[in-house]
């Protein structure tokens, strides 16, 4: 009965067929949608660096909960109802915890605890049963994730009882505990650790489900500029700013899904270890691609709603620090299918960090159009170049 349950829930594996993304997949992504939203609004108005700091921890919550998810769509089927459910009961606590986020470090501390852990121990709970004796070394590895989970979420919860001071720290250790466990392979006393050859990996379905969370976060940065900009006078002034906020995410767009997305599959597809590659490029290094978006969709607000008078210190920091994270990930990602950080890339970052000279005697419009340059420059960049490479 139990492998008969494995088999009916597991996605069907071949070697020429490609795992594609469900409609209830992409239906779960919608709270995430509203995840980013809520991040990008709590980091605009964050008043000192605790937080920002807190913030970012939040963040990287909010990544590691949906690319779990992303890990387990990657296995059980989600045109399976039991799966279907399973996500749906996600959006469910997804919704509590992103409706939390704003007071997670005051009111709603233990709400965003309880959501967050349900979904993390809860998931992972359905995979075992899932699974059942049908591929014994990927349930015990979901069992050494349950007890690292498990293990985390005291912490998660501990925190969200506690005061705010405290709660950081403990939520502190709880985020490295989790961010930790897949580079000590889930080791668990008395279980061993996994090897990535475990994982089974489905390389080209991962990849495809990293490449639409960057969409809902370029999307959301579109949206923001949108009703931004719908609330302002629709001056020269404004039209510019909310032109250069427009031509920054196509920039982004274009850095990323030109080839460096197509190439990044096409190298874990062809890997003889895609579980490692899936782990360090797509679990990894996509967190300062992601939070290089968000920054972005802060900095777009900012100069919609302020394009002129003198450039704080914390717009500066949204305004360079977006491009520069997000050219940063991008580099390291298309790295590891590369062999090397694009010339491209480090062309852009080095025109960012000239615009950190000229943060402090432009406007808020200026240090933007400048910024988005530098992003336009590696976009054309790498067009031109594999344009002329493929001839």
């Amino acid at each position: 009965m139990d492998g008969a349950r494995g088999e009916g829930l597991l996605r069907p594996r071949g070697e020429d067929t490609h795992a594609k993304v469900g409609y209830a997949e992409l239906f779960f992504d919608l709270v995430f949608v509203f995840a980013v939203t809520q991040l990008s609004h709590t980091l605009l108005e964050s008043h000192s660096v605790l937080d920002v700091a807190r913030t970012c921890l939040l963040f990287l919550a909010v990544w590691w909960v949906w690319i779990y998810t992303g890990w387990v769509t990657n296995w059980v089927d989600p045109e399976r109802a039991a799966t279907r459910l399973m996500l749906f009961a996600l959006m469910g606590a997804g919704l509590v915890m992103s409706m939390s986020l704003p007071e997670a470090f005051a009111a709603r501390g233990l709400h965003f605890a309880l959501a967050y852990v349900g979904m993390q121990v809860g998931r992972t709970v359905f995979m075992i049963w899932a699974i059942g004796p049908h591929i014994p070394a990927l349930r015990l590895n979901f069992v050494r994730i349950f007890a690292w989970l498990a293990f985390a979420g005291i912490f998660w919860i501990a925190g969200g009882l506690a005061d705010a001071e405290t709660r950081l720290t403990l939520w502190i250790v709880a985020l490295a505990i989790e961010y930790v466990s897949p580079l000590a392979f889930f080791w668990t006393p008395g279980l061993g650790r996994s090897t990535t050859e475990d994982w089974q990996v489905e390389g080209a379905h991962l990849a495809e489900r990293c490449a639409l969370f960057i969409i809902i976060g370029l999307g959301e940065s579109i949206l923001v500029s949108g009703a931004t900009f719908a609330k302002q006078s629709w001056d020269a002034v404004h039209s510019i700013a909310f032109a250069t906020c427009l031509l920054g995410s196509v920039a982004m767009w274009w850095v990323y899904f030109h080839v460096g997305a197509e190439r990044g599959t096409a190298h874990i597809v062809d890997s003889n270890d895609p579980g490692r590659i899936a782990r360090n490029g797509y679990t990894y290094l996509h967190v300062p691609i992601v939070g290089g978006v968000v920054l972005c969709a802060v900095a777009d607000e900012i100069v919609l709603a302020h394009p002129q008078g003198a450039v704080s210190t914390a717009a500066a920091a949204a305004i360079i620090g977006g491009p520069a994270l997000y050219l940063a990930g991008c580099g390291l990602f298309k790295r590891m299918s590369l062999g090397w950080f694009p010339l491209s890339h480090r062309i852009g970052l080095g025109a960012l960090v000239v615009c950190v000279g000229l943060a402090f005697f432009v406007s808020p419009l200026v240090l933007s159009v400048a910024s988005t340059a530098a992003l336009m420059l590696v976009a054309a960049w790498e067009y031109r170049s594999l344009k002329m490479v493929r001839r």
